[in-house]
């Protein structure tokens, strides 16, 4: 029973990346042209997640001021913490200026922090990309004509989660490759 269990778990991760990868390398590419965009123009990217979303935010930007996996130049690139004495808005407001990007991770529904960060990075003039679970729902009033919705197909948290990481990779190789070129293998 419990084999059988966790081997459906491995069932569903493997149809849901499936699906995302017929529905999600548009908006993906989408995203990275705009982080392409404002890193070559001087800008920076900010990250901000709530719940686990806060934990791939680290992720995501110690990728891109460090490596992922090759070497380059550092982009500029901070994750904003839900425990610092600064909400998540006030953060954005310090730190985001207009033709930055703020990259939301929310996982399971979003939270009055992160939507008011979101909020925040809109009226800067900052470009939004959103990593939802399925539809924009709440998120659908604040997205702009060049924000980027990444909405993965599924109402699991765990498996949200799990693809969110997955296209947070996507990003940063594409990203390398669009700075980069392509990847030289002996």
């Amino acid at each position: 029973m419990l084999e059988q269990r966790i081997q459906q778990q491995f069932f569903e991760a493997a149809d849901l990346f499936n699906d995302a990868a017929a529905t999600l390398p548009r908006v993906v590419a989408q995203a990275v042209e705009a982080i392409v965009g404002c890193v070559t123009a001087g800008g920076k990217v900010l990250v901000a997640g709530s719940e686990s979303g806060a934990a791939l935010s680290p992720v995501l930007a110690a990728a891109f001021t460090h490596r992922f996996e090759r070497e380059r130049p550092p982009l500029a690139a901070i994750a904003l913490r839900q425990d610092a004495p600064l909400r998540l808005a006030q953060q954005v407001q310090a730190l985001g200026q207009p033709g930055d990007v703020l990259v939301a991770i929310d996982v399971g529904g979003p939270s009055q922090v992160l939507l008011e960060a979101v909020q925040r990075a809109r009226s800067q003039d900052m470009v939004l990309v959103l990593l939802t679970g399925t539809g924009p729902g709440a998120w659908a009033g604040v997205l702009g004509e060049t924000d980027v919705l990444v909405s993965v197909p599924h109402g699991r948290r765990a498996r949200v989660a799990e693809a969110h990481l997955l296209v947070l990779h996507c990003l940063c190789d594409a990203v390398d490759l669009q700075l980069m070129g392509e990847l030289e293998t002996e």
